[in-house]
């Protein structure tokens, strides 16, 4: 019977082991499923935050293209500002050069004006210039019929993209025609026709020139055909004037040119002198003096003098305003040189007419006016 009772006593013990063992079983069962969903929970959480990362990173890279698109337009937007900026700059340059004569040149034709004897031809005629010159301000109107040969002298610095700046000034003489500051003034010499706007076949003149400064500046000459036609070149020795290779020579066949002018170049004129170079580069350099101040120096002494005395004597001549007869018949004289070869000695002479229309400006880095130069 004892033996009986332990039996079943051990048999308990071993079924509550049993059911012991199954209920840790259980419980690790549980754990380990919980452990799962635990796990299962951390990986939908990464996926999420993976997907919230992706779209961090989509909305970063959508800011990205947004803020580049952003400023491409601000860079297109400049430049469109400063290419409108340049063309309204360009196209105020042309307007006042046709329609506003220079400081200087005003004060120089005032003091012919004042020297013109009253109730004469000379005088007369410096009155109407006076009028015409006040009448073409007011309105803002040509201050002659003949607009002239539109000539740029772009000073810039190094690097500079000379092709977009020679299209914005041609944009500014077809607005500057339209608008009636210039007249249509550019032939077409083999048909004939005058239908370009004055844009077209070498008009209007571009001359580029590199200097050391930042910034840019455009000086701007209208050159009337009536003057232009009074320019002469002479090759020296001239033997009809007895005029020789040197500074003597030079005089006799510029005051031969002035004698030659007469009125037809719409006097008092103004002259432009290079003394060498050859045939192509004495002429541009001749005009180029046209763009010095009519009160300036010239640096070198015998130049200066040269100068002086040709303005004397031409008003000695008698021929005046318009060829009229009077005491003005030169406003001013500016000369240069350059070298030449042994075989030739040029002396190229360009005359300006009373309506001396130059002037120029310098430009902000946005391309609007800084500044006149005249």
């Amino acid at each position: 019977m004892g033996k009986k009772k332990t039996k079943k006593k051990t048999a308990k013990k071993a079924t509550k082991k049993k059911v012991a063992k199954k209920k840790t079983a259980k419980k690790a069962t549980k754990k380990k499923v919980a452990k799962k969903k635990t796990a299962k929970k951390v990986t939908k959480k990464k996926v999420a935050k993976k997907k919230t990362a992706k779209k961090v990173t989509k909305k970063k890279v959508a800011k990205k293209k947004t803020a580049k698109k952003a400023t491409k337009k601000k860079v297109a937007k400049k430049k469109d500002n400063l290419t409108k900026n340049l063309e309204d700059s360009l196209l105020e340059l042309l307007r006042v050069s046709s329609t506003i004569i220079p400081d200087d040149v005003q004060k120089v034709v005032l003091k012919a004006l004042k020297a013109e004897a009253e109730n004469t031809s000379a005088k007369y005629a410096m009155d109407i210039i006076d009028a015409n010159i006040k009448l073409a301000k007011m309105k803002s109107q040509p201050i002659c019929q003949d607009t002239g040969t539109i000539i740029f002298k772009v000073y810039h610095p190094p690097g500079f993209y000379k092709q977009k700046f020679q299209k914005s000034c041609e944009k500014a003489v077809l607005k500057a025609t339209k608008m009636g500051y210039l007249r249509q003034n550019s032939v077409h010499s083999l048909t004939g026709k005058n239908d370009c706007m004055n844009v077209g076949g070498g008009h209007p003149q571009m001359h580029f020139i590199e200097h050391n400064k930042k910034t840019i500046e455009v000086k701007c000459m209208l050159k009337g055909g009536g003057c232009e036609n009074v320019g002469a070149q002479y090759a020296l020795p001239y033997p009809p004037l007895n005029a020789g290779r040197d500074l003597d020579g030079v005089r006799k066949v510029i005051l031969d040119a002035v004698q030659k002018a007469q009125g037809k170049g719409c006097g008092p004129g103004t002259l432009g002198i290079c003394i060498g170079g050859d045939r192509g580069s004495g002429h541009v350099h001749a005009k180029d003096q046209l763009l010095r101040k009519m009160d300036d120096n010239n640096p070198i002494k015998e130049l200066d003098d040269l100068e002086k005395d040709i303005v004397a004597t031409a008003n000695k001549l008698g021929i005046g305003p318009m060829g009229f007869g009077g005491k003005t018949t030169l406003l001013s004289c500016k000369i240069g040189h350059l070298n030449r070869l042994p075989a030739s000695f040029y002396v190229s002479i360009s005359y300006m007419c009373w309506a001396y229309r130059r002037q120029g400006i310098s430009l902000k880095s946005n391309n609007t006016i800084n500044k006149w130069l005249y």
